[in-house]
Formats: C-alpha cells, sequence, structure tokens
C-alpha cells in the first residue's frame, strides 16, 4: 500500500506516488484471470470499473473507444461536474461484477470522457491537498454543534467544486445545519454519506492481531453478518476484547471457516446431560469435533477420559433404555467379568502368599572331607 489513491504517502517501492501502472500498490485490486484471452474488439464489453479514493468502485462506459489499460487515470462524468479515477478492471470480468453487485447495463451507467491530462492531475492535487485541513477543521464544527456523527474521510472532487464528507453514527443525524455551515465556509457543494462501522475501518485501514492489514482495507467488500453463534460454533470463548476487531463489531473471519465448523459438528452427538455409567455419572468437558473425540470427567475423579463419538452414541442410547454401562470405555459384560476378578482377587493372593510357607527348604552345611590345613597327623 503506498499510492495516493489508496490515501497514503507515496509508494516507498516504485517512487510512483499514485501513478501506478500496474494497481499493484492499491486497495482492492482486482486479478483480471481473463486479460490474456484475445477478445475481438467489437463484441469487448464497454464499461469499465473505475477506483476512486480508498477503494471505492463505480461503473463507467467507454463511449468515446479510449485506448485505456488498468492503472490509468481517467476523467469521468459525475453529476454537476467530472472527477478523476483509475482503470482498475476492464472486459468480461467487469460484466461479472456488475451482475454481482445489481447494477444494470442501462443509460444509468455515467461515460469516461477522456484519459487525464497533466494539467487534469495538477488541479485534482490542489483539490486533494485541502481535504486534511477541511476535515480537521469539521470536526471541529461538529464538536461545536454537538452532532452525534464521527467524521472518517473528506474526498474532494477533481475540478474542487464538491466535496463528500463520510461518516459514521449510531442513529439518524440532522445535518441540515451543517452543510450551511460547511458550505459557507468552504465556498463548495456538500454531500453527506454515511457509512457503517465497517466501512470506516476499512478506508482508515490497518493491521489485524492476525499480522496482515484489514481484510476490509484490501479484498472484501461485502460485509455479511457476524453473530456470536459463529463463536460458540467454533469453541471459542465469548470474550468481546478477543472476538471484536478495530471498528468494535465482531471480527469478519469468524465466518471464513464456519461452514467446516458446521459440517463437521454434524456427526458429533448433544450432550444436554451426563452420561450414567456404574462407576459415576460422567459430565462432558472437551470436545475435538476434527478427531471425532470426547472427552468426559466423573464427579469424583478429575482425570478426563477420551471417548469415541461412536461409544458416546451407544451410551446414550443405553440410557435411554434405562440401562448403566459398567464405565465409558467397557459394557455390562466385561463389567461382571470385571467385578469377579476384583472379589476374588485378595483371595489368590492370600494362597499365593501362604501356600508355599513352610515349604521352604533350608540351606545344607557343605561337610569339609580333606585334612584340615593346621591339622597334625597322629603319626607324628
Amino acid at each position: 500500500m503506498g499510492c495516493a489513491s489508496c490515501g497514503t504517502n507515496g509508494s516507498a517501492g516504485c517512487k510512483n506516488n499514485g501513478h501506478c501502472s500496474t494497481g499493484g500498490c492499491n486497495k482492492l485490486n482486482v486479478f483480471d484471470w481473463l486479460s490474456n484471452m484475445d477478445v475481438p474488439a467489437m463484441h469487448r464489453f464497454d464499461v469499465a470499473e473505475i477506483r476512486f479514493k480508498n477503494g471505492r468502485k463505480e461503473f463507467y462506459r467507454n463511449s468515446n473507444k479510449l485506448d485505456i489499460v488498468t492503472g490509468d487515470p481517467v476523467v469521468v462524468d459525475v453529476p454537476n461536474g467530472h472527477h478523476i479515477g483509475y482503470v482498475s478492471l476492464q472486459g468480461e470480468l467487469v460484466r461479472l461484477q456488475m451482475t454481482k453487485k445489481g447494477v444494470n447495463d442501462d443509460e444509468g451507467v455515467r461515460e469516461i470522457y477522456r484519459k487525464a491530462t497533466t494539467r487534469d492531475m495538477e488541479r485534482w492535487d490542489q483539490a486533494r491537498n485541502r481535504e486534511e485541513a477541511v476535515m480537521y477543521r469539521t470536526k471541529e464544527i461538529i464538536q461545536d454543534t454537538k452532532l452525534e456523527m464521527k467524521l472518517t474521510d473528506v474526498e474532494f472532487q477533481a475540478d474542487g467544486t464538491k466535496a463528500t464528507f463520510f461518516y459514521s453514527a449510531e442513529g439518524r443525524v440532522d445535518f441540515r445545519e451543517l452543510i450551511k455551515i460547511l458550505a459557507g465556509e468552504f465556498k463548495i457543494r456538500v454531500e453527506m454519506r454515511q457509512i457503517s462501522v465497517r466501512q470506516e475501518a476499512g478506508r482508515i485501514g490497518g493491521i489485524g492481531v492476525c499480522g496482515r492489514e484489514l481484510c476490509c482495507s484490501t479484498w472484501l467488500t461485502d460485509f455479511k453478518n457476524v453473530s456470536t453463534s459463529a463463536a460458540r460454533y467454533q469453541k471459542l470463548s465469548l470474550n468481546p476484547s478477543k472476538l471484536s476487531g478495530q471498528c468494535g463489531r465482531l471480527k469478519c473471519c469468524l465466518n471464513y471457516e464456519l461452514d467446516t465448523y458446521m459440517e463437521a459438528l454434524e456427526n458429533i452427538p448433544e450432550v444436554e446431560s451426563p452420561l450414567k455409567t456404574q462407576r459415576g455419572n460422567a459430565k462432558l468437558q472437551k470436545t475435538d469435533i476434527f478427531r471425532k473425540i470426547m472427552w468426559f470427567g466423573y464427579d469424583d475423579d478429575n482425570n478426563w477420559h477420551s471417548v469415541d463419538v461412536g461409544r458416546v452414541k451407544e451410551i446414550q442410547a443405553l440410557n435411554k433404555k434405562g440401562q448403566k454401562p459398567f464405565s465409558l470405555l467397557e459394557d455390562e459384560v466385561e463389567a461382571e467379568t470385571l467385578e469377579t476378578s476384583s472379589i476374588n482377587s485378595d483371595l489368590e493372593a492370600m494362597d499365593r502368599k501362604f501356600s508355599g510357607k513352610g515349604k521352604k527348604k533350608k540351606k545344607k552345611k557343605r561337610k569339609f572331607r580333606g585334612k584340615k590345613p593346621n591339622q597334625k597327623s597322629e603319626k607324628s
């Protein structure tokens, strides 16, 4: 990220400062995977996708058959004036994007005037240089008027006659008096546009807890609803500080792996009550949905016992019939054998202990048959 078109202070790599010809250092880039296909000029789709400040994109018709490529600055038609944007996508992919976003290919699509000249870019730079000062002054006015709104960004039109103020608010805001003050002080036409807090985070940008740039500022354009049930299905701790993103809402990435977890949970039984065994009641402590293993713990035991999902279903079926297995891992037949062996184990141990008592052989002393070394012969 480094172009002036995406709201930063200049490129650190190519040093092109906002006029990137490849589109490789701008927000919300799109890879044109149909660019290598040879399409006849007569059948080429004449609508192009144009990117404006902070990744905002709209569709414009190339009715003048201009020879433009991705990254070219162009002058486009806007209400009561003109604006400058960069070509981000052309060809059949634009048709697919329009279908996806519900934009009709009719007369409502405005046209591209021409390629931006040096003079056009100079005037646009002069207009953009006013944005920071206007935003700070507008925040002071909002504070003085005590309006419940948060100003996020200001975007000046290339001709310098209009400015769009992006703000976020919890409810409806009556900003009619604010528009009069801004129009009188800055001598421009004012447009107020409310955005969500997720769009606000995307325009500001930042680094997420994963160490990468925010998804909303790099590639994510459709913000789907994220609920706490997504965290529950993934067995995550319901800690607001860990589940919330920089926008203050639940992280969008909670939905990325939700489908995989939902598929894995289809074969996991619901354990609403403890499993009943002859050894005692076992409560569910933890579940590994991918390995299909569930951990249970007895009331009088601090150890956890891993049980296969199939075995859990068997125990639940036995409990419904009013039967109790001996333990989590052993059924009734094995329990009888273990119970008999455990009763007789003490007697067998005593038999082994006393059966050999008194039969121990004492070690006999070996008799010495030879002469002792100090013994004198009788003849001497």
